[in-house]
């Protein structure tokens, strides 16, 4: 099991666990309870004026100059079954699991995207407009955090869109991982919510277990 997979469910176990078993004041000692992170989250309206995808957040990057960009890197971490890794860094066979729809993928008989939990455009709505270029590739690239980024079906992705959570949700038992990665990305680049986003946040959070969201801010040096 690869190094991204284990830290994903190692994470993924201890917030279950201590959400399920401890007080909220113990709870809060390893992170803010999910409920409580969402009341403490910056409430803005969203702007999308000046978004052009490419021009402000670049392409993938291959950031250790190994022959593998961000998208190679991400299925390389986490795939269920390895894929073939020829040349400088062409992946065949392999296969996937897309938590969105609960299915399993494989190249290349299917589509396999690399989604961003928050998309970007919905980052750049939510505050990234503000930052430099450099900081925008950084997060469009972002690999030392597990649920930034995320192999999914391409179905899934295209429904997804940029879409926050009030506009679409993943498949019902997905939801409270979702919403949880969700305010983690957000909470980690001090990104706001609009008014409906986080309503429909709340709303869900009151149904799913009230585990602790990290504290730990992303690591935003540049690239």
């Amino acid at each position: 099991m690869n190094s991204r997979i284990r830290a994903l469910l190692t994470a993924a176990a201890t917030a279950a666990v201590l959400g399920a078993v401890l007080p909220s004041s113990t709870v809060s000692a390893a992170g803010v309870p999910l409920q409580d992170a969402i009341a403490a989250m910056r409430v803005e309206a969203e702007v999308r004026d000046g978004y052009d995808r490419k021009r402000e957040f670049g392409d993938w990057i291959d950031a250790d100059r190994d022959g593998c960009n961000t998208r190679a890197e991400v299925l390389l971490e986490e795939a269920v079954d390895e894929p073939t890794r020829t040349g400088r860094c062409t992946l065949s066979g392999g296969r996937w699991y897309s938590y969105y729809d609960n299915k399993y993928v494989t190249l290349p008989d299917d589509i396999i995207d690399i989604d961003h939990m928050v998309p970007l455009a919905e980052a750049w709505d939510s505050g990234a407009r503000n930052w430099d270029k450099a900081k925008r590739v950084a997060y469009a690239n972002h690999l030392d955090d597990p649920v930034h980024l995320v192999a999914v079906t391409g179905r899934s992705n295209r429904q997804k869109a940029d879409k926050d959570p009030f506009e679409w949700m993943p498949y019902e038992q997905a939801r409270c991982r979702y919403i949880t990665e969700w305010v983690h990305i957000k909470r980690a680049w001090d990104l706001s919510v609009d008014e409906r986003e986080r309503n429909v946040l709340v709303d869900y959070a009151a149904k799913c277990p009230n585990v602790p969201i990290s504290t730990t801010t992303a690591d935003r040096r540049t690239l």
